[in-house]
């Protein structure tokens, strides 16, 4: 049941839908405190499953990545139409924002994993016998180690789960160690072309506080209705005069250095002038598996160009 990769959904309509993953998150509890990879293998182990899982249908892109990092990638047998990472994935129709029991059950799996459910998807695979394991929108790095763990633990590979989170600890740690502070410095993280974008309460945000570095966004997000992704404007944006530019909507919304300094009045801020517009991986910065150490490495070599090697 492989078929084509659809194309990119309107940027607006997954921003919605990805605004309603956070809420279910932060309805779960928030993020976690700081563990370490001997914590989080201690931790409670849940039910032991009868058999390992040869049958998994993945439904979040960011499990999809996981499934495959950890060495579980044979074990999977369909992925959602936006699990575009590996490109060994097996692609379907399969829709994780709008899940379909009937359609799941089609694929006859014995494990789902997802991200999000709307209250009735994992009642109705239970219903039929089919395991399912829901791993909400991470809010801290912490909470996507945990979730690689699970995974691990889930499928029968816990150790290379293990191995894979001390990695990216090591790697993170390391680039976070060499490069330039952030301190005193500010950024715009754009999602998309109608400006909204991240505060430091955010897992991206939480990324560039690694490093010293302050959202332009977290005056706005006052009102608590933004949840952390509050929409800025053009005016706004202008008058905060970020020493950074950040565009995660380069694929999705087409946007560039080039579009940026376009903009009305764009062309005098700071970040524009000095050419410090850095264009990211939607992908890569919309999901909080493996690849985030790739965002973590772009955000310090972003320093080194602004403010010389460490």
């Amino acid at each position: 049941m492989q078929t084509n990769p659809a194309p990119r959904p309107n940027p607006v309509i997954v921003l919605a839908a990805l605004l309603v993953v956070v809420l279910a998150a932060s309805g779960c509890g928030g993020g976690s405190s700081a563990e370490s990879v001997e914590s989080l293998e201690a931790a409670e182990p849940g039910p032991e499953r009868p058999e390992r899982p040869e049958r998994i249908v993945s439904i979040s892109p960011t499990a999809t990545e996981m499934l495959f990092a950890i060495g579980a990638g044979d074990q999977v047998i369909a992925v959602d139409v936006l699990s575009d990472y590996p490109a060994s994935a097996p692609l379907s129709d399969l829709d994780g924002f709008n899940p379909s029991v009937e359609a799941i059950a089609g694929f006859e799996p014995d494990l789902v994993v997802m991200s999000f459910d709307p209250g009735d998807v994992a009642a109705g695979l239970a219903a039929l016998g089919i395991e399912s394991l829901v791993q909400p929108a991470a809010t801290t790095i912490d909470d996507a180690y945990a979730q690689i763990i699970e995974l691990g633990r889930a499928t029968d590979h816990p150790i290379a789960a293990a191995a894979l989170v001390e990695e990216m600890q090591a790697s993170i740690e390391d680039l976070v160690a060499t490069a330039p502070t952030g301190s005193g410095l500010t950024y715009y993280h754009e999602l998309d072309n109608v400006y909204y974008s991240v505060t430091a309460a955010t897992f991206v945000g939480r990324i560039y506080s690694l490093f010293g570095l302050e959202s332009i966004a977290d005056p706005a997000d006052a009102d608590s209705s933004a949840f952390g992704y509050p929409q800025l404007s053009d005016e706004y944006v202008i008058g905060a005069d970020p020493d950074l530019i950040f565009l995660a909507d380069t694929v999705c919304c087409g946007q560039s250095a080039a579009t940026v300094a376009a903009r009305p009045g764009w062309d005098q801020l700071s970040a524009v002038r000095d050419g410090n517009v850095i264009e990211l991986d939607d992908d890569i910065t919309s999901r909080w598996g493996p690849r985030v150490v790739d965002f973590v490495a772009v955000v310090a070599a972003a320093l080194v160009d602004v403010t010389g090697p460490a």
